[in-house]
């Protein structure tokens, strides 16, 4: 009995092993995968298939020329210019030089005949492969791989879009917003950091115009909307705008400088203050009297002197009141100055006022700017009435 139960302790000994060193295995090749993947592991894996495949092209090349001609060399090549480090691009471009050569040999000259290794051949190759060495070089440098490039913009995107949401108001409260950059890009130097204080009794909404616009603008865009995120509701509202004014002077860009309108709405009253940093004013629809008010803050543009003073601008949404807040694309344009373009702006909001401007921002900005290259970005908040409350 002794010895069948020494037998039994080395078996699961031996398997509980066994089962160690495949989990280790396991585990090391998923971890192999993925730094591959974000560009931190070995691309051998890579050069290998590229090798490999080189003399099976040449071989293919030296049977049937007609269907595998001798610039079919280029695919390793601009497969490896995605793929490798330098280095290594380095190995397989001697490797298909020597295939290129033996192609040759073999084929004979180019003058006796078609689908051999021609002058053109060559330079095709060449040219392929220098662009795939200056496209492996700036990767390397920038130190993002191709598998990496495409995710990183779709998140930085991301980043962008999430950090622009409004939170939920309470009832009696509409809120919508729409961002259109410049020239149908998916980035933008406008941008909504917004969040409810005071328990959220308040509301506070910072929009913002970076300098520059499109995929130009969208880095400091996104820089920037995560600083303000920061500040916003850790600082008095009044201390806001010095406080972002010193962030950016801090970063000493070269185009460093924003407009920035920071609401402060409270949600039980309806009061409201409006700071600017050199931005549009706002415009506020009166249900009263039916016309649109301009709400002009002082204060100068971001980033440009320390010591900058921004004095406010209070106002008051009673039901049925609409505040607009939006970004010069929108009003104003090289054929266009800023008073005619808040015309047309309110002229185009009347058409919502029945029915309570919901889903109307995306429309506006097709109404008044689609075809405006520049950034554009408009903010609607409404108290609603008693007629939309019961229609609800």
């Amino acid at each position: 009995m002794a010895a069948g139960r020494e037998r039994r302790a080395e078996a699961e000994t031996f398997t509980a092993r066994l089962k160690k060193q495949w989990h280790r295995a396991r585990t090391g090749v998923r971890r192999s995968a993925v730094d591959y993947f974000r560009g931190d592991g070995s691309d051998w894996v890579a050069l290998a298939g590229l090798l490999l495949m080189i003399p099976l092209i040449a071989a293919t090349t030296l049977v049937d020329p007609v269907w595998c001609s001798p610039t079919v060399l280029v695919l390793p090549i601009v497969a490896g210019g995605l793929l490798l480090r330098p280095s290594s691009l380095l190995g397989l471009y001697a490797a298909a030089a020597t295939a290129l050569i033996v192609e040759s040999v073999k084929l004979g000259p180019y003058t006796e005949g078609p689908s051999r290794v021609t002058p053109g051949t060559v330079l095709v190759v060449a040219a392929c492969g220098f662009f795939g060495l200056l496209i492996a070089q700036f990767r390397s440098r920038v130190g993002v791989p191709w598998r990496r490039g495409g995710t990183m913009l779709f998140d930085l995107r991301e980043r962008i879009r999430v950090q622009s949401k409004l939170p939920k108001l309470p009832l009696g409260w509409h809120r919508e917003m729409a961002l259109r950059p410049a020239g149908g890009q998916s980035f933008s130097g406008d941008f909504v950091v917004a969040a409810r204080t005071n328990g959220g009794r308040t509301l506070e909404v910072v929009l913002t115009d970076v300098s520059g616009k499109g995929m130009d603008a969208g880095s400091r865009a996104l820089l920037l909307s995560g600083a303000f995120g920061g500040l916003l509701g850790s600082l008095p509202p009044h201390a806001f705008l010095p406080a972002a004014n010193g962030y950016l002077l801090r970063q000493d860009w070269d185009e460093g400088f924003a407009t920035s309108i920071h609401l402060v709405l409270d949600l039980e009253s309806g009061d409201y203050e409006l700071y600017s940093a050199g931005h549009p004013p706002g415009l506020q629809l009166s249900a009263g009297s039916g016309r649109w008010e301009e709400k002009a803050a002082e204060g100068p543009l971001l980033g440009v002197y320390e010591g900058a003073q921004f004095d406010s601008v209070k106002g008051s949404l009673r039901p049925g009141d609409v505040l607009m807040l939006f970004t010069d694309g929108l009003v104003e344009t090289s054929d266009r100055d800023i008073v005619e373009g808040i015309d047309r702006l309110t002229g185009e909001a009347d058409r919502y006022v029945a029915g309570g401007f919901h889903g109307a921002a995306w429309h506006l900005i097709e109404a008044v700017a689609k075809d405006v290259n520049d950034d554009r970005a408009l903010l609607l908040i409404s108290r609603e009435g008693p007629t939309a409350l019961a229609a609800r």
